[in-house]
């Protein structure tokens, strides 16, 4: 059993809690830059004092509607900086808030509604109001519904809540924020329900504090200064970009928020941030559309070449340094391929954080190489995010970094990573089963497989349900080999099956952007779907390709025998995946079993 340990440099104050963070800020600083609103092309500063203004109005209105002390307030929206204000006012309000996915089903809403028993819910425009009005038993506790972007005559819900509180005393707000401590829940996270019903994962204010205390004690420090910017696109319900947020405030970093992601590159452009958070997908679609963008033929083959040079680069960093040939190439390809990259990104970008999932070590090497490097980080809702990271002093591409501050790794006799520390949740909602299956002594078990080396660098290789045991037992890790099947642009997803079978296959489905060049260069007819093709010899050819090489890292017996070409992509709104891009891998295995028995011939 292997252990690594890193020490806090820091303590939580047991009447610490994170509705003070923003009103501390004002009251050392109150000009001080906190978030930046979108007004057009322009990004106009909301410094900390009116910040502090506008939440202090938004929770007197929730006050003077009844909210107590402890209630569950539902806030379901996209990001934007009104999620981030009505999140403060909650908390300001000694509430507890309950952040759901502007893209949840009627049926996830009305579960977290019921069983949070939420006595409020925010919502963000007409679409989310004509879902709620027609749930079943969610709004039996919900006394009042607030919405965003207000109904045609109306404000929206910041402005009709200031102006319900205001007759609200400001002792009131004060005396709320005064009853909070560190140990009090700050927030009822539903896990995405990859295995079943979503559980609400309790997280204390103490938890979220020691989260970003521990990331400002890593050397990310350095990038995260006062008049940096980062732009959060990931939705604000997920607990990385909820962290994330609240770290670059309290380290003095401006923050903008967009939930429109066709305009995201002009976003960048407009807003130059310092260093963004994002999922690996979103990575590996930058990568293959700059690839599609690049035109085909020669300037293919030059982006192809460049891209294998920033791996070639970023590998040798990392075995005593390039040679003087391979900084030639490099420096060419600075200057034709990877500038315009960087441009892409707001010109300013320095750095990436992902999360999520698995980032492939290839795409690492690749945006490392080309002069973003993405650390990667490693953690779940009920670590709070974050629970180890590489940072730019120490990174190891194929980790997931070392333990933050306070926290400390151990690997079970089975391969199992356990995790304890300062992140790591208290439990379930209302769940003792749950909590007492995942946790055994203040220890998480994440269900992860992996290993910690020496220096304390974490390698997750796996899940250990997912573990395939094929007919011959042999254990298989999908991660892995479909992270790989993923390098190749046609790809969209690849999940693997064969548990109890003969041998290993695979579910491929197609990126439909990649697919409508790919038709083009192959001669195939504008108006064929993949459904139409997913017999067609050529395209076989390309995927059959991506399976040999994947094959190539991963023993003979742990190697991909057949697969199928699927006529849809997996996507969220059809249900196979959740809103942080995670593949709900029994959904895919029934909704698709005829194509898996059609794998073994049967």
């Amino acid at each position: 059993m292997r252990e690594h340990s890193v020490p806090a440099t820091f303590e939580i104050s047991p009447d610490d809690h994170c509705g003070n963070i923003i009103v501390d800020i004002a009251g050392k600083d109150p000009d001080q830059v906190v978030f930046r609103v979108a007004d057009g092309s322009d990004w106009k500063p909301l410094t900390a004092k009116d910040l502090t203004a506008q939440i202090d109005a938004v929770a007197k209105g929730l006050v003077a509607q009844g909210v107590a002390a402890g209630d569950r307030v539902a806030l379901l929206s996209s990001t934007r900086p009104e999620w981030s204000i009505i999140d403060f006012a909650i908390w300001s309000a000694g509430a507890v808030t309950v952040p759901i996915y502007d893209s949840s089903s009627g049926g996830q809403i009305d579960w977290i509604l019921q069983d949070s028993e939420a006595t409020a819910l925010i919502i963000e425009n007409d679409e989310h109001r004509s879902i709620v009005e027609d749930l079943e038993h969610g709004l039996s506790s919900v006394r009042r519904i607030y919405q965003i972007d207000g109904p045609a005559g109306s404000d929206g819900a910041v402005a009709e809540l200031t102006e319900q509180g205001a007759d609200v005393d400001a002792d009131e707000i004060t005396a709320r924020r005064s009853g909070v401590t560190s140990s009090d829940p700050a927030t009822l996270i539903y896990t995405s329900g990859t295995t079943g019903r979503p559980k609400g994962c309790m997280l204390t204010h103490s938890n979220l504090l020691s989260e970003t205390a521990a990331v400002l004690q890593s050397d990310l420090r350095e990038l995260l200064q006062p008049g940096s910017r980062t732009l959060m696109f990931l939705p604000m319900a997920h607990v990385l970009a909820r962290a994330i947020t609240i770290v670059a405030i309290q380290s003095g970093t401006e923050v903008g928020f967009t939930s429109d992601i066709p305009k995201l590159v002009a976003h960048f452009g407009e807003f130059r941030p310092d260093f963004i958070l994002s999922v690996p997908r979103v990575f590996e679609k930058v990568y293959n559309t700059a690839r599609q963008n690049s035109g085909g033929g020669p300037r293919e083959k030059l982006f192809d070449a460049a891209a294998d040079t920033a791996v070639e680069y970023s590998r040798a960093l990392d075995n005593g340094g390039p040679g003087l040939l391979l900084r030639g190439r490099h420096a060419a390809f600075d200057r034709l391929v990877y500038s315009k990259l960087r441009d892409a990104l707001g010109g300013r970008c320095r750095l990436a954080i992902s999360g999520g999932a698995p980032l492939g070590e290839r795409l690492g090497h690749f945006y490392r190489g080309m002069g973003v490097p993405i650390c990667e980080g490693y953690g779940l809702t009920e670590t709070t995010a974050a629970f180890s990271v590489n940072t730019p002093d120490a990174q190891r591409i194929g980790t997931v970094g070392k333990p933050l501050g306070g926290n400390t790794v151990r690997i079970a006799e089975d391969g199992e990573v356990m995790l304890s520390g300062g992140v790591v949740f208290d439990g379930y909602w209302r769940n003792q089963e749950a909590t007492d299956e995942a946790l055994t002594d203040g220890w998480f078990h994440t269900g992860d497989l992996g290993s910690v080396d020496d220096d304390g660098y974490i390698t997750i290789s796996g899940r250990k349900k997912e573990l395939i045991v094929t007919a011959g037992g042999k254990n298989v890790s999908p991660a892995g080999i479909e992270d790989a099947m993923r390098s190749e642009p046609l790809v969209s997803q690849a999940m693997l099956v064969g548990d109890g079978r003969p041998f290993i296959g695979a579910l491929v489905t197609i990126d439909p952007d990649e697919f409508s060049k790919w038709k083009s260069g192959a001669g195939k007819s504008d108006s064929a779907q993949v459904a139409d093709l997913v017999d067609d010899p050529d395209l076989r050819e390309v995927i059959s390709a991506a399976v040999e090489k994947a094959n190539r890292t991963v023993s003979h017996a742990e190697g991909v025998k057949k697969f199928r070409i699927l006529p849809e992509d997996f996507t969220e709104s059809s249900g196979e995946m959740t809103p942080t891009m995670k593949m709900k891998r029994s959904v895919i295995t029934d909704k698709f079993s005829d194509e898996i028995e059609a794998l073994y011939g049967r």
